[in-house]
């Protein structure tokens, strides 16, 4: 069993929340993904729930006081103008699905985490900063699917960047030296990556049994 209380920061939340990485790749939504077949309306529903949870998110780490977050967070992460860029692309077909409840449930969460405690903004930000290198890697599967030129309706999915990556981990490690921090962004990350598939799970219904949570 691998031992989640040694190691960096980022080594710590990678070897956390491994569990939860797996369980979202498990969903329906992910294995018809990778099987070109799923269904256009399921990959835009994706794109506005995340667009409500970074709206939610973003705001809240760009006016944060908490020196932590000040020290990690810059405007180069931002997602949501990628986002809201494929959403216009595919406007044509009809509103966007609305956002089901996880999405929701999880602004609500960001926002009192912003509140109570706001270096653990930085778990959520762990977590979906990550989620755009699998994305850069799925990023073929969708092109494919619905037969998208010139990176239109994928810039989301093509915003992963190894070398920002590096550099965002760098300083996760330099702001989250204090174990018990440590621990609390740990726990932040564990509650992003529920949301995440739960929001996956959402987007599953009718495509397969969604996987359950890690225990």
């Amino acid at each position: 069993m691998t031992d989640t209380n040694t190691g960096t920061a980022t080594q710590r939340l990678r070897n956390g929340t491994r569990a939860w990485h797996e369980a979202v790749e498990r969903t329906g939504f992910a294995t018809a993904m990778l099987a070109g077949a799923l269904p256009l309306d399921r990959y835009v529903g994706q794109l506005a729930a995340y667009r409500v949870v970074l709206a939610a998110l973003e705001t809240e780490l760009a006016r944060s006081l908490c020196p932590s977050v000040d020290s990690v967070w810059s405007p180069d992460l931002a997602k949501l103008p990628l986002v809201e860029r494929d959403l216009r692309h595919f406007a044509a077909l009809g509103p966007a699905p609305r956002p089901g409840p996880a999405a929701e449930d999880f602004v609500v969460e960001i926002r009192l985490t912003a509140v109570t405690e706001p270096a653990e903004l930085l778990g959520f930000l762990y977590v979906l900063e990550g989620s755009t290198l699998g994305a850069l890697f799925l990023r073929r599967y969708v092109t494919e699917a619905y037969r998208l030129t010139d990176g239109r309706g994928t810039s989301y999915y093509g915003s992963g960047d190894r070398a920002r990556w590096a550099a965002l981990t760098e300083r996760l490690d330099r702001a989250l030296g204090e174990p018990a921090v440590q621990e609390r962004v740990l726990g932040a990350a564990e509650r992003a990556y529920r949301y995440v598939a739960l929001i996956s799970a959402e987007l599953s219904v009718g495509l397969g049994r969604p996987a359950p949570e890690p225990v």
